[in-house]
């Protein structure tokens, strides 16, 4: 059976300068995933807290958040190449060194290459809503989903969700509270860490409240992970 997906691969077109982007900065900020677990520090060249950005779209608010924390390393994973192409040169121009780059499923990268307590952060900033019930089916918060991010969030780690769409907030809520190795940091205002994004302006503009909410690992729970 195909997997389902949370997302449709309708690419955007691909500027020329997006294209040189991929080209010539992916070999230097790319990271192609082979089997088994990545080695972060190696990746990164240094020891460091390293946040994962899960669908960064067109890569502003990573770009933004690199900037201002350059002791955290930033990992982004996404599948749509302009928006991958526009982090590339952004990064580059302001020769920011602690961002890599993944052209991947997400699930597939939490899944097959991220080892156990690897993350300090994980980051799904609006992921697409599936706003009509028969394809809820589709949003990337489920229990394999939420499974997978407990298993490679270090105790103590943090999975910030943010969303302008109230159902969906309730549903991840309810996934959330149902993972034992998670307790609730609570529903917050937007974290200074957080940058506004297009997203978050079109749903406001809509009149839709947007909600962050924020989820602590809890140690030895969940996955098995032992901590000394």
């Amino acid at each position: 059976m195909r997997p389902v997906r949370s997302f449709v691969l309708r690419e955007g077109r691909l500027t020329p300068a997006q294209q040189r982007a991929l080209d010539e900065l992916m070999p230097r900020y790319g990271i192609e995933p082979e089997s088994g677990p990545l080695d972060l520090a190696g990746a990164f060249g240094r020891e460091a807290p390293v946040w994962l950005e899960i669908g960064f779209g067109n890569g502003d608010a990573l770009h933004a958040m690199a900037a201002s924390h350059p002791e955290v390393d930033f990992l982004g994973v996404e599948v749509h190449r302009p928006g991958i192409g526009r982090l590339l040169r952004a990064i580059d121009e302001d020769g920011l060194p602690n961002v890599r780059v993944i052209q991947a499923d997400a699930t597939e990268v939490l899944r097959d290459h991220l080892p156990d307590a690897s993350l300090a952060r994980v980051l799904l900033f609006f992921p697409d809503p599936w706003p009509k019930k028969r394809h809820h089916k589709r949003r990337i918060v489920q229990p394999p989903f939420v499974q997978q991010v407990a298993r490679v969030l270090e105790p103590g780690g943090v999975f910030h969700l943010a969303t302008d769409w109230d159902d969906y907030a309730d549903h991840m809520r309810d996934v959330l509270t149902k993972h034992d190795a998670f307790e609730p940091v609570g529903d917050t205002e937007r974290p200074a860490y957080r940058p506004r994004t297009r997203f978050e302006q079109r749903g406001e503009d809509r009149g839709h409240a947007v909600h962050d909410l924020l989820y602590r690992r809890l140690a030895g729970k969940g996955t098995g992970i032992e901590t000394g």
